[in-house]
């Protein structure tokens, strides 16, 4: 029987040789980080210094001095293990960071390594090691210039990635200032106020302006049919559908974790997926949106895994007696949500996107 032909899905045109099956140990000079002088670290210096944290690109600091040449590919060795990160500076590894020279396509081997799955050895805590990377089996292409168009091709979606996350995050940014200044500060009014509102805004407790209706004969079991939205806590907040009778009179709702202070505001009658869900109403005449931004201002932080609706009640929240001003306030609000939202499904297609080329770009 001839053997199969080792060749990705997906392939640059004019490139057909098989690639080849090898260790990484065969085509790469892999060792560990160890400990830096503590006089070696500096809060600025010429050099990174990283370690295993995903954070700030591993870099916990710098030096005038440096261990590996670049470039160079640093896989994580402990806490989130395997990651891999093309390096282009010359740095130090710490803390058993895994440091990977190679005459590779630095940037096509990172994704060839994340697109790896190591077996994991060690019975304490889980770590990889300079031994178990180089006794991986990858199947790699011998082809310099196959490996830089790959590489580049997956660089420019990571850049294109990146740009839309940090555009994100300025949206959030921009939300998180109008939410400190379109409500009141102590004076009774607020920094920044649409023109024609001039009133002083009214005070009380969150529990004082609240009604909540019992979840119980909303939550069913999430599936992945139905033709209702099953909302669960936290940062995922569909959970799936049902066709069980679901919670019709959504418009002046919003959903409140219990155990995680996440808020949710349903479009569409929905089911919750247990009682840790909340669902709140505004027992005072109050607009359901402003209602749902005003939880957001002024919800408790977190205090662990407990119920947190007692701490919410208690909490003293400012808001104005204007319907008409409590519209314009939350319409503002609810177009920068609206920004937010349309990048993150912009970010959600493009890691769509590089998912299926590292699933048909590689073997």
């Amino acid at each position: 029987m001839k053997d199969e032909k080792k060749v990705p899905k997906l392939r640059f045109k004019g490139f057909t040789d098989d690639w080849e099956q090898c260790k990484l140990g065969d085509v790469a000079e892999i060792t560990a980080g160890g400990d830096i002088n503590k006089g070696d670290l500096i809060n600025k210096g010429k050099y990174p210094v990283i370690a295993n944290g995903l954070n700030n690109n591993g870099i916990v600091g710098y030096s005038n001095k440096y261990k590996i040449d670049a470039p160079a590919v640093t896989i994580t060795g402990r806490g989130t293990l395997g990651v891999a990160t093309a390096r282009f500076i010359n740095f130090t590894p710490i803390v058993r960071l895994i440091s990977i020279k190679s005459d590779l396509d630095p940037i096509y081997l990172e994704n060839v390594i994340n697109n790896t799955h190591f077996v994991i050895e060690s019975t304490g805590v889980p770590q990889l090691t300079a031994p178990q990377v180089k006794r991986q089996t990858v199947i790699l292409s011998n082809c310099h210039i196959e490996q830089t168009k790959i590489g580049s091709l997956l660089s420019i979606l990571d850049n294109t990635i990146t740009l839309h996350e940090e555009k994100k995050r300025q949206f959030e940014r921009i939300k998180s200032a109008l939410l400190k200044k379109v409500f009141t500060d102590k004076s009774g009014y607020p920094s920044i106020r649409f023109e024609g509102f001039d009133k002083v805004w009214k005070q009380s407790k969150l529990g004082e302006i609240t009604k909540v209706i019992p979840s119980k004969p909303y939550i069913s079991t999430p599936s992945t049919h139905g033709n209702y939205l099953v909302i669960q806590q936290g940062d995922k907040p569909i959970a799936g559908f049902s066709d069980s009778k679901p919670f019709n009179s959504y418009n002046n709702i919003t959903l409140f974790g219990d155990h995680t202070l996440s808020l949710f505001k349903p479009r569409s009658p929905f089911l919750v997926a247990s009682d840790g869900i909340k669902i709140l109403s505004p027992s005072i005449e109050m607009n359901g949106l402003f209602y749902f931004y005003a939880l957001e201002k002024y919800k408790p932080q977190s205090e662990g895994y407990k119920r947190h609706f007692t701490i919410l009640k208690k909490s003293e929240a400012n808001f104005p007696t204007d319907i008409d001003e409590q519209k314009q306030i939350s319409s503002l609000l609810l177009r920068i949500d609206n920004l937010i939202d349309k990048q993150q499904l912009r970010i959600d297609k493009l890691n769509e996107t590089k998912k299926s080329l590292l699933q048909n770009m590689f073997i």
